[in-house]
């Protein structure tokens, strides 16, 4: 089999790009699947990231190709060194997400491609000359984010270039909501629906009085992008007043959710939280929810390796198109 070669993104790859995105979102969230329309828009720009996607600077999609079949592919993001850029980004270069075939009896040398594109990134992350390199593993599609533990070829491949795990682990939880608890008479208590920050929110009320409040999501994909997510919802918020922690509101409260959900149609329910925080993991688990996946945010790289762009940049397969720009 010829060996692997690295090229910039064509127009003409977006088939086999998102085919190969939607395996790896397969491998995370059951159910959901993004359109070539999505995926070509997320190159450009990233609506959803309101804060962050203003401070791009530049995007490069890169991909590597082995007999005429995409085996990997990623996108990068230089962010402006301006003062309107928040610090935390401000000069940072990004692998936004990287997507590669895992070991497979008919890729004679998985890893081969995969890191030749990592080389190339390294090598794009060195020539912007950014003050610090991070990589996560966003791709265009609800749920999808950090570097989630459903990818240990991915997390090898990070690992070997030097990217090392800096930041939180998050669990993503789902229940059907079938399974959810149902709605019973809360004496005493009134519950109002109005517009909350991150969905619909529904708040409990005593003599007046919140007592806390959920916000359910039935939205968490765009439809014009044509999101395969039907009947998914997720929990944006659940907020328990803190003189009525271990009441059961929480409970409650979800059982409300759950009344609101079956009229929209909505079939499954996600919800997230710090590993760390085993009590809202229980109370979630003991309401219907079960553990989905863990996903690690936050992997970066002090500086781009000069030894290791040097040694794969050796392998067969590096091409400089005109301008003089190493990929």
């Amino acid at each position: 089999m010829p060996a692997p070669t690295v090229r910039p993104f064509h127009r003409a790859d977006r088939d086999q790009l998102t085919d190969l995105i939607n395996a790896h979102v397969a491998a995370v969230v059951p159910g959901v699947s993004v359109s070539v329309n999505t995926v070509l828009s997320s190159l450009e720009r990233q609506p959803d990231e309101f804060i962050t996607d203003p401070w791009v600077a530049e995007r490069v999609t890169l991909v590597a190709e082995q007999r005429d079949n995409l085996v990997a592919a990623a996108h990068l993001l230089r962010y402006r060194a301006d003062a309107e850029v928040g610090e935390c980004y401000r000069d940072i270069g990004e692998i936004d997400w990287l997507v590669c075939h895992p070991p497979a009896s008919f890729w004679p040398d998985p890893d081969e491609a995969a890191d030749l594109l990592m080389s190339a990134c390294l090598a794009q992350l060195a020539r912007w000359g950014v003050r610090a390199c991070c990589a996560s593993g966003e791709l265009p599609a609800p749920v999808v984010y950090g570097l989630p533990r459903n990818w240990p070829h991915i997390r090898a491949l990070y690992e070997r270039a030097g990217f090392r795990h800096t930041g939180d682990t998050e669990v993503i939880l789902i229940a059907r909501v079938a399974d959810l608890p149902v709605r019973e008479p809360w004496p005493g208590v009134t519950v109002e629906r109005t517009l909350g920050e991150c969905g619909t929110r529904l708040t409990a009320y005593a003599d007046g009085a919140p007592l806390g409040f959920i916000e359910v999501d039935t939205t968490p994909a765009r439809p014009e992008r044509h999101t395969r997510a039907a009947g998914l919802a997720d929990v944006g918020n659940l907020h328990i007043e803190p003189a009525q922690y271990g009441r059961g509101i929480e409970r409650r409260l979800l059982a409300q959710a759950a009344d609101w959900l079956r009229l929209c149609g909505a079939d499954r329910l996600l919800a997230y939280g710090a590993a760390t925080d085993r009590t809202m993991i229980d109370h979630l688990t003991s309401a219907g929810f079960r553990e989905l996946a863990r996903t690690d945010r936050g992997w970066a790289l002090r500086e781009v390796p000069r030894q290791v762009v040097e040694r794969l940049r050796s392998r067969r397969g590096w091409s400089r198109p005109r301008g003089g720009a190493a990929y």
